[in-house]
């Protein structure tokens, strides 16, 4: 027996250091170790010797069973840590690699043409003003020559949070909010670009939109002055060809007042569907500031005048970039806004 239990040690130590993978080693276990392995029989004939062999035989046996339980043991961490370390290595994340880059933003059409009409007036001398988007009636109606039974509000779809406070229909406000500021009398010379509100929505108006305003209040000025700095804005924005033609109009703030047309972007003064075969397309009021707002506001029409100009951002952007629909300015969708 002891001759057999030798050659079973040495045959299953030169199998199990021939083993090249886990699976292997284990059916070399099963073969020496198993339930009907080689090891596992031997140690179920010590039953056929004597009572004094059978206790150094079976010290022999579960010595050599010790012996390759713990060489399998080490072989099988051996391969057990050289496929970890290959799992790693395949599965490994390099993240001294760059990343995804962000895709870069892009200024919105609006902010663009915002940026357009602040840049030409503040190399003219004005100053950018900013006020509130809610507003007191005060300064959106009362002190604009506006009253509160005044037919005119009824143009302006408002959105009223209470009698009092209301989301601005214009950036006018700020016109009386910076009359109001300065001294009665001193010379004024102002936009307020900003979102306003009203009760609108379709193909060409929004229940929110932009507007720059401007004022202009000194000794001396005449409809003259009004005019050509418009004319020289609007050949700045839409080009030096761009013919341009004021219409007299109403405005409950300004006196006289008019509307002002620029030839048509998409023909050229000739006459297409865009500009209804007239050849001309609305883009802004103005007018010489009503001496009514004047004194409201604490100025003395005797000695000072001013002009008041206001525009829709959206008007000029749509009619620079040729869009047809100004709702597609808040749908946020990148295919649109990549175009500018």
């Amino acid at each position: 027996m002891e001759e057999q239990l030798k050659s079973i040690k040495e045959s299953a130590l030169s199998a199990i250091h021939g083993a090249s993978n886990n699976q292997e080693l284990q059916d070399i276990r099963v073969k020496f170790l198993g339930k009907k392995g080689e090891l596992t029989a031997l140690l179920k004939g010590l039953g056929k010797l004597s009572k004094e062999e059978r206790p150094a035989a079976g010290a022999k046996v579960n010595e050599a069973r010790v012996v390759l339980e713990e060489a399998i043991s080490a072989l099988q961490d051996k391969f057990d840590a050289a496929e970890l370390k290959e799992k790693l290595t395949r599965e490994r994340i390099d993240i001294t690699l760059p990343g995804r880059a962000p895709q870069k933003g892009h200024m919105h059409p609006l902010t663009i043409v915002n940026e357009m009409i602040e840049e030409f007036f503040m190399k003219m001398g004005y100053t950018v003003e900013e006020g509130p988007e809610i507003e007191q009636d005060y300064y959106n109606f009362e002190c604009l020559n506006l009253p509160k039974d005044h037919p005119a509000r009824d143009m302006q779809d408002s959105f009223y949070i209470t009698d009092n406070f209301l989301l601005r229909t214009h950036t006018s406000p700020v016109q009386a909010r910076t009359m109001q500021a300065h001294t009665s009398n001193a010379p004024i010379r102002m936009i307020a670009p900003g979102k306003v509100y009203r009760w609108d929505y379709d193909a060409t108006h929004s229940p929110v939109f932009h507007q720059v305003e401007g004022l202009l209040i000194d000794k001396d000025i005449k409809f003259s002055d009004l005019k050509g700095t418009l004319e020289l804005f609007l050949k700045y924005m839409f080009g030096e060809k761009t013919k341009i033609r004021f219409r007299t109009s109403f405005f409950p703030f300004t006196e006289p007042s008019a509307e002002v047309d620029i030839s048509c972007v998409m023909c050229g003064g000739e006459g297409c569907r865009v500009c209804s075969h007239t050849g001309w397309l609305e883009i802004l009021g103005c007018g010489m500031v009503h001496p009514n707002v004047l004194r409201l506001n604490g100025y003395d029409p005797e000695k000072v005048q001013g002009f008041a100009f206001g525009m829709g951002v959206e008007r000029i952007a749509m009619l620079l970039y040729g869009i047809n629909d100004l709702r597609l300015f808040f749908e946020d969708d990148t295919r649109f806004l990549k175009q500018f």
